[in-house]
């Protein structure tokens, strides 16, 4: 079994992470977005400003979206290529909690685990196979906090250099990813370490070398957009940073507490296990690498707890230390003998599967969400009935089937996105309704969209940036401000006069998600020679040329 151990986590990543990845629609509105922005880099070889519909689109820099364009240049301007830079670097990061741990305690049976239960956390797996920007940042905080700890562990004064300079280049990288924020992590969990260790000297010796290297990989960037676009700096620090941390009307606003239910929840199918592996640290934290962990996870947690605006992925960078912590924790556990967390966590996943499982089966009987849609229906069952069954394994044989759970886990990221109601797919994926009528939408001379996630997936699959907007701005209100944006936006009282311009140079292809009473009014402003067709939430509209 040991020599099966590090193949299963291969295995596991390849058929339920990367290989489903190409079988199910981009999700709105962040992978939609994503993939635009890349596409268009592609397409005009701008690396250095992003822009989004074609417009300038600040609110977060460019160096998120390089590898998702990167990704796309290799795999093609598909599915796949969309997400496979989101799936390498969760990867990436499963191999870097893997080298912390053997670094940490040089035990085989610890070492796997934490690459186990890393990459079958709900939450890791999840945004796995999902093109969005957080597995990046959340790699490059792994990677510069793991590069810390190997700096204050190193024996060697070319091990520190080396490991400083890592964490300098990590930071960088996450700064270009997603902001100030890369910086400011790895200073809340270095310092209280240096202080609490009476290592502060070694931080102000080697800290210089980190900030240098940090300076000089980021350097050509920051000077390139300053000097092709002044204004992105004002907008990029202000509204996507103090605003969003400190302001009452922050986006995404959420309770202190929000994440503390949220992360039992995003640690499925491993829940109870944070309360032995919180614990031991608390109890341990005058051991040095307890310690470290210890602060690696509590100093990100409390600081995403402090600010106003929340969404699920911020703790992403959190479950590195959480992993490497319970895998301590089931080290100590089966030496011990003191199965009871293991035996509750497999109670838990057994409760939870049959639950599931019974809330499929008497839904579909009294409020059905499938209909004619056996398979999906069977692929959700059959996710119900292994969690249950590893639940049981894990509460029975918690010695032999511990890691059972894990196998759950990677199942349900695996079938469940493949498995969604039709209705939700129309709504939530509508790239895939787009490309059932994409040959007659390419044919059009202008395309129109109510909604900013439906108008990026029409921009990805028709490989068009002038989607004009009808009745919304979202996001794009910056970029809608300059000139560019001039008329890519029309009010209600502006669409008759808009569409008969448009029909006098060519058809109109339409894409509109109608979800309430007032998307319904649109959908009627508009003309009712057109073709149209219909999937639940989702309309498209083929409106002909205006004869002469």
């Amino acid at each position: 079994m040991k020599r099966l151990a590090y193949p299963t986590l291969l295995a596991a990543f390849v058929l339920c992470i990367l290989l489903p990845m190409a079988f199910h629609g981009l999700w709105i509105p962040d992978e939609s977005r994503n993939a635009q922005i890349s596409q268009s880099m592609l397409q005009s070889g701008d690396w250095v400003s992003p822009h989004l519909l074609g417009l300038r689109y600040f609110e977060k820099p460019t160096g998120g979206y390089w590898l998702t364009a990167a990704s796309q240049a290799v795999f093609g301007q598909n599915l796949f290529g969309v997400r496979a830079g989101s799936a390498l670097v969760t990867a990436l990061s499963t191999l870097l909690v893997i080298l912390v741990a053997r670094r940490l305690w040089n035990d085989p049976r610890r070492t796997w685990a934490a690459g186990l239960l890393y990459l079958s956390f709900g939450l890791i797996a999840g945004q796995a196979g999902y093109a969005n920007l957080d597995p990046q940042f959340t790699f490059c905080v792994n990677l510069s906090l793991g590069a810390l700890w190997f700096a204050f562990d190193a024996s060697t004064t070319r091990g520190r250099f080396a490991a400083w300079s890592l964490l300098g280049a990590a930071c960088s990288f996450g700064f270009m990813t997603k902001g100030f924020l890369a910086f400011l992590l790895p200073v809340i969990v270095g310092l209280p370490y240096a202080l609490l260790q009476k290592r502060f000297g070694e931080l102000l010796r080697y800290g210089p070398l980190a900030v240098l290297v940090a300076v000089l990989v980021a350097a050509p960037w920051v000077l390139l957009i300053h000097a092709r676009e002044p204004d992105f700096w004002d907008f990029f620090f202000w509204n996507e940073h103090i605003r969003r941390f400190a302001a009452e009307d922050a986006q995404h606003g959420r309770p202190i507490w929000f994440f503390v239910p949220l992360l039992f929840a995003s640690a499925m199918p491993w829940a109870v296990l944070i309360i032995p592996a919180l614990r031991n640290a608390i109890q341990g934290w005058r051991d040095s690498k307890l310690l470290f962990l210890l602060l690696w996870f509590v100093m990100p947690f409390l600081f995403f707890s402090l600010a106003k605006g929340k969404l699920p992925t911020y703790i992403m960078p959190c479950f590195a230390p959480l992993a490497l912590l319970m895998a301590d924790a089931i080290g100590r556990a089966l030496q011990q003998r003191k199965l009871i967390a293991l035996k509750l966590n497999g109670a838990l996943n057994l409760l939870l599967g049959s639950s599931a499982l019974a809330g499929l089966l008497f839904m579909q009987a009294r409020h059905p969400q499938y209909h004619d849609e056996l398979p999906s229906v069977l692929m959700i069952a059959l996710v119900c009935i292994v969690w249950l069954l590893s639940g049981l394994l894990q509460l029975l044989r918690p010695t032999r089937y511990w890691a059972a759970p894990a196998f759950a886990a990677w199942l349900l990221v695996a079938l469940v996105p493949n498995a969604m109601p039709n209705k939700m797919v129309n709504s939530k994926m509508p790239d895939q309704f787009i490309a059932e009528h994409l040959d007659q939408l390419k044919e059009a001379r202008s395309l129109l969209s109510n909604d900013l996630g439906a108008a990026t997936a029409l921009a990805w699959r028709t490989r068009r940036s002038d989607i004009t907007l009808f009745n919304t701005e979202g996001e794009l209100k910056f970029g809608l401000g300059y000139p560019e944006g001039q008329g890519r936006s029309i009010a209600p009282e502006g669409i008759h006069a808009w569409i008969a311009r448009a029909r006098a140079e060519g058809p109109i292809g339409v894409i509109m998600r109608v979800n309430s009473a007032s998307d319904e009014a649109e959908l009627a402003m508009l003309p009712s020679d057109a073709i149209s067709y219909r999937q639940n939430h989702l309309v498209v509209l083929l409106i002909p040329q205006a004869t002469p």
